[in-house]
């Protein structure tokens, strides 16, 4: 296994504080050339008033590289591990880390082919979802974090709970935004008209399709701008591999449906996500260690139209299963 590794000392877009004298500094190792182009593009968080450094990391696994960052608080608190959907990146957590920081040590990836983390030329076709979720428990040995609390949008639910059923002591609780746990008639219908066109049109008109299906109403403007904005950094030939997945996910939903494991989960769906409420409630109301808590002027992404109420419940309900309180 191969990394890379910078730091970037940066001023909140949150809060109007003085730069700190070490401002500007980015640090590299011998791989200059390799950071060189990924640092140019970066853009970073910090913290209010700490200055705290957020960590930027390059991880290669045989052909796959991914891309991760940091926020290391304190070696005695738990690690929450963020989680993003299909065609978005890490950057769908911006409103998620300034809150969360403060209680926690966070890590934040960018999955094949999405946000920093570069198309996979080498990789089979087409991607499998515990391949994609082997990734992140790579990510986390390399990390050496033995177990940690996920937080994951949309597909990224998927992801989380393909891990858990992989290894389920690295799991301590879920929390799932949007969660997709079922894809109805209609739903099925699009995916398969979407298969059939994907070598024919260009991936981001798909895409936009696909999205304004799922997120619609004007409250979802700013989801849908930026999930749209992360999707358009890609490429036509990962967007078909992907989409291959989204393809064949439904199989996997009905299994994870009719077993249930014991690990703490939180969904928290908005009030106007009206393609998957109905059918996370009823997971919830099935699975004895499900929650279900939904959430007022929010749709699919709820983690971005609403964060202060989406960072309030889950940063609670990770709490009351941390050994850190």
């Amino acid at each position: 296994m191969q990394s890379w590794s910078g730091e970037i000392y940066f001023v909140s877009r949150f809060a109007r504080v003085p730069a700190p004298p070490a401002c500007a500094g980015v640090g590299r190792n011998d791989k200059k050339g390799v950071l060189k182009s990924f640092l140019s593009t970066v853009s970073v968080i910090a913290l209010r008033h700490d200055y705290t450094a957020e960590y930027i990391h390059f991880v290669s696994t045989g052909t796959t590289v991914l891309y991760f960052k940091t926020f290391d608080r304190d070696p005695d608190q738990d690690w929450v591990v963020f989680v993003h959907g299909a065609g978005g990146s890490s950057r769908v957590w911006f409103k998620q880390i300034l809150e969360f920081q403060r209680h926690f040590n966070l890590l934040l990836i960018d999955l094949r082919g999405h946000g920093r983390s570069p198309y996979d030329e080498g990789a089979p076709a087409p991607y499998t979802i515990e391949a994609l979720s082997r990734d992140i428990l790579e990510v986390m040995d390399h990390l050496e974090i033995r177990q940690a609390h996920f937080v994951g949008v949309s597909m990224g639910c998927t992801f989380i709970r393909t891990l858990a059923e992989i290894d389920a002591g690295r799991v301590r609780t879920m929390v799932f935004a949007g969660a997709i746990t079922h894809l109805d008639a209609s739903t099925r219908f699009w995916v398969v008209l979407g298969n059939t066109f994907k070598h024919l049109l260009p991936y981001l008109w798909i895409y936009r399709f696909f999205v304004w299906i799922i997120m619609p109403g004007r409250w979802h403007r700013e989801a849908r701008q930026l999930f749209v904005g992360e999707a358009s950094k890609g490429n036509q030939r990962d967007f078909k591999r992907w989409f291959t997945l989204t393809w064949r996910v439904h199989r996997l939903l009905r299994y994870y449906a009719e077993h249930e494991i014991p690990t703490p989960t939180l969904y928290l769906m908005g009030r106007r996500d009206y393609l998957f409420l109905p059918s996370a409630r009823a997971l919830a109301e099935k699975h004895a260690a499900s929650v279900l808590e939904v959430i007022e002027g929010a749709g699919h992404v709820c983690n971005v139209e609403q964060d202060e109420h989406f960072n309030e419940r889950a940063i609670a309900f990770i709490k009351a299963h941390s050994a850190s309180y």
